[in-house]
């Protein structure tokens, strides 16, 4: 079918035409838009809100979406649909009055037919209601609207139906690969219809590798899938580091007319799975290097744009990353994309919930009705992706413990099968969830085992991190979740590496794989990884840092009554490798070095001299309070800590010249870790590597000196009426181009010309500022604007400016 973007120019105001919405004589705020769109994060922030510091302290709330469109006469006829690949949530779509559909789910991608509802050469209005004011229906920042794209598909009645090209990778070796390709067809004509569907095979470069008709005959109202299987001679085989892609042009000609026609892009690769072997791809064994990510994309907030998510891929990559979890919804089309682009591979997960709710109305509300249309468009959108190897079912899921309704899950799976039984199907399990109704005989057993006295119980609560390898090895636990692990293909636990042994003895034949865990336990997590062929791997939370759940990863001074989230104006988790604005923090380079990168250059992080000696709360996802700078005014003679990450045997430090003496790395803290108490001296720290004696590599920090505007952008221009952005990287560095951490500045940005600046601000994870003002302070020495296309041509400018500075111009050529 002909697919049109369909984002531009829709008009989005508050409230929704309910009984319930204001009377009429209220007026509301109208903004003309351009999808995608993410209302949440323009809402104001609540402070002291304890209900909504999992979003961020955002507000939630209920936005209607109006756009009008005209079809052309000629179009009466056709079969018409609206493609909406996210909406949250609680979606409503009416056309000129009339109710045609309705999605409840956030993360579900939907279709709706409207060519009943079209009044031909007249202008409609389109309209979709977002129902999002209940303040408690998501763990995390959800955002609110439209955020990911819509398409408008126009095709004959005799058509290829949407999402009715699948490819299925048969058998593939370097010499040749067996496919198969299965198309959907449907007709909406009165009468029998015969004609072909060609099957045409594109490389990357355009050349047909093959053609292949296949005949059909089709009656009224009929809906067929016809199956080819196609050789391909010397395939490029779609792997990790050789992500190659091929396009299957799909033609429906009736007497020798083209009625139809749709392009999928696909790869070709082989997965296999054993104890032996663990996962294999094209015959490799591939370790998962993975990491968990939210939707969101930081200060462009839920909203979903192509430039974003491949951006974020391909940081991801260069870290070392091979492998990302959706946690915990289905992931977008975008991302899809990129990870098929540029080799990532992916674990595409349902929900966060089942039948009971974590907040009191998230998707758990409408599981029970909706869950096999969403389950089915999920793995409907995945299906031709090589990047997706497996599915998850859920994140600590209670219902895995119980005998009764853990058998959800197995209908989940065995829906799953049906649609495609190619991929493998996992669950994020974690003991404590599924054995919440069991704690206390858990604890009581537990208590006598481990000779602990009641008085001392609640002190053990209190410390969770001890207590939760306990709950996870207790037989009382282990046995509830028993049936939740048979269905699956890979046992996936959270926080519970120490289980591998322990039920991989009792059945040999589990499969496992972190689908989360805390990010300074990955050394230990790693080599479990490498020594155990049944461990597949290991997904780190979190990769990129996301909005709300605010503070989860915070290191802060105790004042002895810090809790899980941060007070206000806590905005972000802050527990990533990279964070708000996509700039690495340390552990992720530490993380690069346990996977076996670097090269033997070291890498040096420094603590913050004003904390040293103080008592810190320190979250379980949190690292160490240190960035990497040696730049730090005022503190000149005091206290402070160096850390050294390093693959060496030993590391030496050097602090302007003068030895700090050789450490051997991993003896203190954590493997591949050194660090010295010193003291803060401005001018250079250097840390040099040795191998048996040898050098074999060195890394330094340079104290900044005066900092000046430091203005770079990461794409060269924007192509008019697309969603293109450009990220513009705003930084305080001295002469040297030294990044200068310790400067806080006020920056303002304007944009002239035909573009826009769709968000701006820095990495602060406890900020008041919003994203769409224009002026901010930077953090850590930084800050981004994200300028978006116009829909003309020309030149766009954006100017920087800092007091005492003089202004920077970037120039944006949008063609």
């Amino acid at each position: 079918m002909l697919k049109l973007d369909f984002n531009k120019e829709w008009i989005v105001k508050k409230g929704v035409n309910g009984i319930d919405s204001p009377s009429s004589g209220e007026q509301f705020k109208q903004d003309k838009i351009d999808l995608p769109h993410d209302a949440m994060i323009f809402s104001e922030r609540k402070t002291g809100d304890k209900d909504s510091a999992g979003i961020g302290y955002f507000t939630t709330g209920d936005y209607s979406y109006t756009k009008q469109y005209t079809p052309p006469l000629e179009d009466e006829g056709k079969v018409i649909y609206l493609e909406f690949e996210g909406i949250y949530m609680n979606a409503t779509v009416i056309i000129n009055g009339n109710f045609v559909g309705k999605c409840p789910y956030g993360y579900s991608n939907f279709t709706v037919k409207i060519n009943d509802y079209l009044k031909y050469g007249k202008e409609n209005e389109i309209k979709v209601e977002v129902k999002n004011s209940s303040g408690s229906n998501s763990r995390w920042y959800s955002g609110c609207g439209i955020y990911r794209n819509v398409k408008l598909m126009i095709g004959d009645p005799l058509h290829i139906k949407v999402d009715g090209v699948r490819i299925t990778t048969l058998d593939a070796e370097k010499e040749i690969a067996s496919i198969e390709v299965a198309t959907d067809i449907e007709n909406e004509k009165i009468g029998h219809v015969g004609g072909y569907v060609f099957t045409v095979i594109k490389d990357k470069d355009g050349k047909v590798v093959s053609e292949t008709p296949i005949k059909f005959n089709i009656t009224s109202g009929q809906n067929i899938t016809l199956r080819q299987r196609i050789y391909l001679d010397n395939p490029v085989l779609w792997s990790v580091d050789n992500p190659g892609l091929y396009t299957c042009e799909s033609f429906l000609k009736v007497d020798d007319n083209i009625i139809d026609k749709t392009d999928t892009t696909f790869g070709i690769r082989k997965l296999q799975l054993d104890k032996v072997n663990g996962l294999r791809i094209n015959g490799e064994t591939v370790k998962l290097k993975g990491g968990c990510i939210h939707h969101d994309n930081g200060l462009l907030g839920a909203a979903t744009f192509e430039d974003a998510e491949e951006r974020r891929i391909r940081k991801l990559k260069q870290a070392g990353y091979n492998a990302i979890r959706s946690a915990h919804n289905p992931i977008s089309k975008a991302l899809l994309k990129a990870c098929d682009k540029l080799g990532m591979l992916v674990m595409d997960e349902f929900a966060d919930s089942w039948t009971q709710t974590k907040p009191k109305f998230d998707y758990a509300f409408y599981l029970s009705e909706w869950w096999e249309k969403d389950l089915e468009s999920m793995i409907r959108k995945d299906y031709n992706h090589p990047c997706v190897i497996m599915y998850s079912i859920g994140n600590e899921i209670p219902e895995t413990g119980s005998d009764i309704v853990a058998s959800w899950g197995r209908k989940f799976v065995e829906k799953i099968k049906t649609i495609d039984n190619t991929r493998y199907i996992t669950n994020g399990l974690n003991a404590v969830f599924a054995n919440m109704n069991k704690m206390g005989e858990i604890i009581a057993r537990m208590s006598t085992e481990n000779e602990i006295k009641p008085d001392e119980i609640n002190n053990f609560m209190n410390n969770f991190s001890d207590l939760l390898p306990i709950i996870m090895e207790s037989p009382i636990a282990s046995e509830s979740m028993e049936e939740s692990r048979g269905m699956l293909d890979v046992v996936g636990y959270n926080y519970a590496s120490s289980l591998y042994d322990i039920h991989h003895t009792q059945n040999p034949n589990n499969i496992f794989v972190g689908t989360e865990t805390t990010p300074s336990a990955l050394a230990e997590n790693w080599d479990i990884v490498e020594n155990k062929s049944y461990v597949l791997g290991d997904f780190s939370w979190t990769a990129w840092d996301y909005l709300g759940e605010v503070g989860a990863g915070r290191i802060v001074e105790d004042d002895g009554n810090q809790e899980f989230i941060a007070p206000f104006p806590w905005i972000a988790a802050y527990c990533a490798d990279f964070d708000l604005v996509g700039y690495r923090r340390p552990i992720s380079y530490w993380r690069e070095i346990v996977w076996g990168g670097r090269k033997h250059i070291p890498y040096i992080s420094v603590h913050n001299p004003e904390n040293i000696g103080k008592k810190f709360y320190a979250g379980q996802w949190s690292w160490t309070d240190s960035i990497s700078s040696w730049t730090w005014p005022g503190y000149e003679g005091k206290d402070t800590i160096v850390e050294v990450y390093s693959d060496a045997e030993e590391v030496e430090l050097v602090i302007n010249g003068n030895s700090q003496g050789k450490k051997p790395v991993g003896d203190d803290f954590k493997k591949f870790y050194c660090k010295w108490d010193t003291k803060y001296q401005s001018g250079e720290v250097e840390a040099i590597a040795y191998i048996k004696g040898k050098e074999v590599g060195r890394y330094n920090l340079i104290t900044a000196s005066e900092p000046i505007l430091h203005v770079t952008k990461e794409n060269d221009c924007l192509r008019s009426g697309t969603n293109d952005l450009c990220f513009v990287n705003i930084e305080l560095r001295d002469k040297n181009g030294v990044l200068n951490t310790a400067a806080q500045k006020m920056i303002t940005i304007k944009l002239e010309g035909p573009a826009i600046i769709q968000a701006s601000g820095s990495a602060n994870p406890c900020t008041e500022e919003y994203y769409h003002e224009n002026t901010h302070e930077t953090f850590q020495g930084r800050m981004m604007a994200i300028v978006r296309a116009g829909k003309d041509e020309g030149l766009a400018k954006l100017t920087v400016s800092c007091e005492g500075m003089n202004d920077v111009i970037i120039n944006i050529p949008v063609v």
